[in-house]
């Protein structure tokens, strides 16, 4: 209950614009990752503005009151007496027909406001806006267009019968057959098939983090061999800004390498568990490792501003570690475990991609 006021207090003081910038980018955060909060937040917001606007008619009211009163009072209107037979109903209305027309009006523009409003203060429809995931999303139009085209590796899956209506990259974090990828990647398929090299597997997700865009698949198939160890592992310290960068991931339906750098320490609007990075990113791309100069991963790509070029986000790898830890809770993955060694750190860029591409697959949702 402590914690509801707080927030209410927070969410009061922002409305009146009395929030500083940390605490404004505070809230913030902690909306973007609780959907509660951010409700909570909302409502309280559009209560506020609807006392304001109750405030504003009540004033409108008293207002029309005493220009009534004061016309009567002046004999510039000249009203009936009432008749008996009256009820009071009928009484009020013929007094008061026009302020309650007047309050309608005001009422029907309210509605309308707050529907409005409820989408433009939420921090996950303002992302909406600005923000691009880096998933494939396939339309009928499309698919049609592809089989004309020849394309059919991209659609059709000797796995699966049916329509691709998703697509993007997806990596390992366990020999075994452990992959994480975006949640929004994989969100609206039934099923799953994820290739690596030519070859084809079944998955499933066994874990999803809606609040950092984090799905963890297991490849579920019989065709599948695990690996005798992965040739990366996670960056256990921070990145600095301007350092060298490098991407894996599925725009095409063969593998795509770019190169870019870390170009600021946090995420779209300061936030924290992200970084920015300049690099060249299409749909295709969500879901995708992140790696250093030396072959670590610092993070998964996720989106990509509309409005500017070369700018993208990657959620950073502790939050991938923190979403297999989780996962681990489960006793049936207890032995999943993310890689904790790498061999392609005094490699060449050429030497590294060829060790890890086989690690980084295409992810198809059905």
């Amino acid at each position: 209950m402590m914690e509801e006021m707080m927030i209410l207090e927070a969410a009061e003081r922002l409305y009146f614009g009395e929030l500083s910038v940390q605490e404004t980018a505070e809230l913030e955060q902690l909306r973007r990752g609780n959907a509660d909060i951010d409700q909570m937040v909302v409502s309280h917001m559009l209560f506020l503005q609807q006392m304001d606007k109750f405030a504003g008619r009540k004033a409108v009211k008293h207002q029309l009151h005493s220009i009534h009163h004061d016309l009567v009072t002046s004999g510039a209107i000249n009203e009936q007496p009432e008749e008996n037979f009256q009820t009071p109903i009928i009484r009020f209305w013929g007094r008061y027909k026009r302020t309650i027309a007047v309050a309608a009006s005001i009422a029907c523009v309210t509605a309308l406001s707050i529907s409005l409003l409820s989408s433009l203060l939420s921090p996950a429809n303002k992302q909406q806006n600005t923000l691009q995931q880096l998933s494939k999303k396939i339309n009928a139009l499309e698919y049609r267009q592809n089989v004309q085209n020849q394309k059919i590796d991209e659609i059709i899956s000797p796995k699966i019968s049916g329509t691709q209506i998703s697509g993007g990259t997806g990596f390992l974090i366990d020999p075994e057959g452990y992959l994480v990828t975006n949640l929004h990647v994989v969100n609206a398929a039934t099923n799953l098939v994820v290739a690596a090299e030519g070859k084809e597997y079944i998955a499933k997700r066994v874990y999803t983090d809606e609040g950092n865009d984090i799905a963890i698949l297991k490849i579920e198939d019989a065709e599948w061999t695990p690996r005798n160890a992965l040739p990366y592992r996670f960056r256990r310290s921070g990145i600095e800004l301007g350092e060298e960068i490098f991407t894996l991931g599925y725009p095409r339906s063969e593998i795509v390498y770019n190169k870019g750098y870390m170009s600021a320490a946090s995420g779209y609007e300061n936030d924290t568990l992200s970084v920015q990075i300049a690099i060249s990113a299409n749909p295709g791309n969500s879901g995708g490792p992140v790696f250093d100069s030396n072959g670590e991963i610092i993070g998964i790509l996720s989106t990509r501003d509309k409005q500017a070029n070369e700018v993208v986000f990657a959620t950073k790898s502790i939050q991938i570690a923190r979403a297999v830890e989780q996962l681990k809770e489960d006793t049936a993955f207890r032995k999943v475990k993310i890689p904790a060694g790498s061999n392609s750190g005094g490699m060449n860029r050429v030497q590294q991609i060829k060790k890890m591409k086989s690690c980084v697959f295409i992810v198809k949702g059905y």
